[in-house]
């Protein structure tokens, strides 16, 4: 084992919490919203029903997935994605070179930074494999015709002989959950409640992921490690990850690269007076505020940046490496896009409409700003940079059992997401609203009560006086468990985790 995927695994117990859990004890939670069994996924993979190559190409005669250098170069799809990539490390390491001069960058542990090595992509002995599949008809409020989207997570793999090692890298084929055109047996459409029917009752596999034609493409996102840097005099240890989204045109039949949902280019806006104000004026809006308070906002493109890179570890605040906290500054300590006036008569004003159910504080409007990113909901809970790695079936079995499948944050989530296939199901409306990506929102609190994901050993929780004395009302409903205590951990003056009781 390499010195980097030892640092890379401690990093990941340490902020993710997730190592000692198996995937047998995880599976309840995602039942009905998520497929996550490895016999299943290892069937569905090795069967060539749901891999990429035939996905993209069904009329492909054939035999298998394509292995990573036949997919980016048979599928014409795909074309646009592998210079985007290659553009995008040129500029990290331009950028890293720039900052630590001192520092060598490479491939291969003889470097100070350890770059991910992109010749894996176009090689004949690597491949994505099916992590896993997930339901985010959650996310219909940005797609209602679609009822939502349906998840394919793909991991890159070696194989070399006998043996085969996951890489760090996921790609996420993002479908419509329905296309209108779909039919059931009798002909009729089918209804967004048929298909959270389908999911609750873990129906046939292929009716939950659809039809696999050009209507339900959407789009593609891609996690890469970019590096691995042991801590040093210069920095602590830190791996960076980058994001990026390839949408689907219809018209040329590729996936083109787009901007990252709610992903803010802090470094354009703070640049551009005219588009800083713009922004303010646009997110604390009355309407704009009450979807940011809820986690639905959905910011426009003239607003969003084209890709993110993501420091990992960032701590519990999150604050010290993620750009849309500079974003915000108390009045008169310089240019910021919001003041702290600004947030406090905007939140006074949707109190008295009644349109706050979690910002109620400066500090909750600035975490709200972080995990409403793509960026910022990645450094939340995550391991080692993926929400989602999924139950690694190509390894040993005896091993695969202690792996759990998903981040805390992911898992915590879950009760929100399958309440609102249950109400899809019921033909009601469903309540879409969610917490702060570090807590799960009540409504899932007596089935996650005493565990980490919300208020057992290892979760998130609230220092009550913040070193000011002070409650922060947007945090004072994280408390712990009884027998537990909310305690400091890692560089944070709001948020610690929930430990056992010292005296």
């Amino acid at each position: 084992m390499s010195r980097a995927l030892r640092i890379l695994l401690a990093a990941a117990v340490l902020f993710g919490g997730t190592a000692a859990l198996s995937a047998a004890e995880t599976a309840p939670l995602t039942r009905g919203t998520a497929i996550t069994d490895p016999d299943l996924l290892r069937k569905l993979d090795e069967g060539d029903a749901l891999t990429i190559s035939r996905l993209l190409s069904p009329e492909r005669k054939a035999d298998g997935p394509l292995t990573a250098d036949l997919l980016f170069s048979e599928l014409s799809q795909l074309k646009d994605i592998p210079p985007a990539i290659d553009a995008e490390f040129d500029r990290y390491i331009i950028r890293q070179k720039a900052a630590y001069p001192t520092e060598t960058i490479g491939v291969g542990e003889g470097f100070d930074v350890q770059l991910f090595d992109r010749a894996v992509l176009k090689s004949r002995d690597t491949r994505f494999v099916l992590a896993g599949i997930v339901n985010r008809m959650d996310r219909a409020y940005a797609s209602e015709d679609s009822c939502g989207e349906i998840r394919l997570i793909y991991r890159l793999a070696r194989f070399d002989g006998k043996t085969a090692t996951r890489l760090p890298m996921t790609l996420n084929l993002v479908m419509k959950a329905r296309d209108a055109r779909q039919t059931d047996a009798e002909g009729k459409p089918i209804s967004c409640a048929e298909l959270a029917r389908r999911w609750l009752d873990n129906g046939n596999w292929q009716e939950l992921v659809g039809s696999r034609d050009d209507a339900m493409l959407d789009r593609i996102e891609t996690n890469i490690q970019l590096s691995v840097a042991a801590k040093s005099a210069l920095h602590d240890f830190r791996s960076d990850y980058l994001l990026k989204v390839f949408k689907y045109n219809s018209a040329t039949k590729t996936f083109e690269e787009s901007t990252l949902e709610n992903q803010i280019d802090r470094d354009r806006i703070m640049a551009d007076d005219a588009l800083r104000r713009g922004f303010k004026d646009w997110l604390l809006a009355p309407e704009h505020l009450r979807e940011f308070d809820r986690g639905t906002v959905l910011i426009p493109e003239k607003f969003l940046a084209r890709s993110a890179v993501v420091p990992t570890p960032a701590g519990l605040d999150a604050s010290a490496l993620q750009p849309e906290f500079g974003m915000m500054q108390a009045e008169g300590e310089g240019k910021a896009v919001f003041a702290d006036n600004d947030v406090v008569g905007a939140l006074k004003q949707a109190v008295a409409r009644g349109d706050v159910q979690n910002i109620r504080s400066v500090a909750g409007f600035q975490r709200r700003l972080n995990d409403v990113t793509c960026s910022g909901c990645h450094q939340t809970r995550g391991i080692g940079g993926f929400h989602f790695p999924g139950v690694d079936w190509l390894a040993d079995r005896s091993s695969n059992a202690s792996i759990v499948p998903a981040s805390p944050h992911f898992l915590g989530d879950q009760p929100r997401r399958r309440d609102i296939l249950t109400a899809f199901s019921t033909g009601k409306r469903p309540d879409f609203s969610r917490g702060f990506a570090g807590r799960p929102q009540t409504r899932g609190s007596r089935e996650l009560a005493g565990s980490e994901y919300q208020d057992g050993w290892g979760a998130h929780c609230s220092l009550q006086d913040a070193g000011s004395g002070t409650r922060d009302e947007s945090f004072t409903s994280w408390s712990c468990a009884n027998g537990l205590t909310c305690q400091a951990a890692a560089a944070s003056r709001r948020i610690g985790m929930c430990f056992i009781k010292t005296r």
